[in-house]
């Protein structure tokens, strides 16, 4: 397993140690990243500035909401984020390159590139967390406590799995990065928000076709023991991981059909 592994290891680390050579451009990125989230939250903020309860969540709540939902796909960005970068790959044809080797093609595109700026993100998301946990009365529970520690981990696979499929609809559309771009990151968008705010269309589609709801709301629904809205009841929080593994099994069928679809530049 090591020796399989080994070659996805020099990919990441040369990618690694290449953002960090000029340390000034790469804290600079970081403090960048910083600021996007920071002005994420501030939007929060200047909501329930204005508003006591948004969606039958007050702003402890919304706090917590924001944070497992931009953890989770601050995570995935830095990790799978750069999977949107495959119709650059197609038209140029660097895609063949990946074919050419001994290795899965998406394992390839996956470790092609760790977007290290994204930490910063990634680091207001989780003192937001740490902040917003203690805020609200919560019930802990064993399941609670293990429901905390997954969530994000689950929201982050969600996320990917999200990115995997936008890449995967690039075989076909090659130039419908903004039509993917509005499931990825619009998914992200309405995670941040109470799924209770949206229509019932709309929360559905951000439940069950974009897992938008599994990565934070339905979660914290059941850690602060809230019922949810039609179509949205408590217990959904709990599939949270189920959710994870159903995107990526959809992924994963997509990104296989894509490739058998895809004919190379030179055909």
């Amino acid at each position: 397993m090591g020796e399989r592994l080994r070659p996805y290891r020099v990919l990441v680390g040369s990618r690694m140690r290449s953002q960090t050579a000029y340390r000034r451009s790469f804290v600079s990125d970081v403090l960048g990243s910083v600021g996007i989230g920071l002005m994420e939250f501030a939007e929060v903020y200047i909501v329930f500035a204005n508003v006591d309860v948004l969606g039958g969540l007050d702003f402890a709540a919304a706090a917590l909401l924001f944070a497992l939902a931009n953890l989770g796909f601050s995570l995935a960005d830095m990790v799978a984020g750069h999977a949107d970068r495959l119709p650059v790959y197609l038209r140029e044809g660097t895609l063949d390159a990946f074919l050419l080797r001994p290795l899965p093609v998406l394992a390839q595109l996956i470790t092609s590139d760790v977007s290290l700026r994204r930490l910063g993100r990634c680091a207001v998301a989780v003192a937001v967390f740490a902040v917003a946990l203690p805020l609200n009365d919560i019930d802990w529970t064993p399941g609670r406590v293990a429901l905390a520690v997954v969530a994000p981990l689950a929201a982050a696979a969600i996320f990917a799995g999200l990115f995997v499929c936008a890449a995967a609809v690039q075989f076909w559309l090659v130039e419908g990065a903004e039509f993917a771009s509005a499931f990825t990151y619009g998914g992200a968008y309405a995670a941040g928000y109470p799924a209770s705010i949206f229509s019932l269309p709309m929360r559905l589609l951000f439940t069950f076709v974009v897992p938008a709801a599994f990565t934070a709301y339905l979660p914290v629904l059941v850690l602060l023991d809230l019922p949810g809205p039609a179509g949205l009841p408590q217990w959904l929080g709990w599939c949270t991981p189920l959710a994870a593994l159903a995107i990526w099994a959809v992924a994963l069928a997509g990104w296989r059909a894509g490739l058998r679809h895809y004919t190379g530049t030179g055909s």
